[in-house]
């Protein structure tokens, strides 16, 4: 399945990060984490998701160590636009969601030509970083709308000519109605 908006992933110049040590947080019990990006942070991220505006961008998490792995736990809440599909008038988001990440520290990257996709989506291989910014940042790229649509917006039916038959592709000639038209013409005069 497509997504309509980027997820950036590898951050762009512009695009704000907030890292912190993984060893940092593993030494710990719990450590609160929080990304609330100011106004130039949030254009930036706007730019980056193809967004019209994003008004409003808070995440709030924690940290947890988990023998040698590390789970981040948070809510994502967020006030975003996006240009209608259909009219690209400006199409309204609120995102208030529930973000979680497991960072394996034993990741086994699949080998093979055929690998089994998890069924926990959220696990990803432990990095020397977490970026806070990111995983907020890619939880609001998936929890967007693929296709904004503003309300009564639609589609209208589409028509196109019926294909050519063998037949016509092969003994139409591209002037054949202007021969035509030329013959006409001269057995008039």
């Amino acid at each position: 399945m497509d997504k309509a908006p980027p997820i950036p992933s590898e951050p762009s110049p512009n695009v704000p990060t907030q890292v912190v040590p993984a060893s940092q947080l593993l030494a710990k019990r719990r450590t609160g984490l929080r990304f609330t990006p100011d106004a130039d942070q949030r254009r930036a991220i706007a730019r980056a998701l193809d967004l019209l505006d994003l008004a409003e961008l808070h995440f709030e998490a924690e940290a947890e160590p988990q023998g040698r792995d590390l789970v981040v736990t948070g809510r994502l809440v967020a006030k975003a636009v996006q240009a209608c599909v259909v009219t690209l008038a400006p199409v309204r988001t609120r995102v208030d969601q529930e973000v979680r990440r497991r960072f394996v520290a034993d990741w086994q990257e699949p080998t093979g030509e055929e690998a089994e996709i998890p069924e926990d989506d959220t696990i990803e291989p432990m990095p020397a970083m977490i970026d806070i910014a990111g995983i907020a940042i890619e939880a609001l790229a998936l929890a967007l709308p693929e296709y904004p649509r503003v309300k009564g917006a639609e589609l209208g039916a589409q028509e196109f000519p019926a294909p050519r038959t063998a037949d016509e592709t092969e003994t139409r000639k591209p002037l054949a109605d202007l021969a035509a038209m030329l013959a006409k013409k001269s057995s008039q005069t």
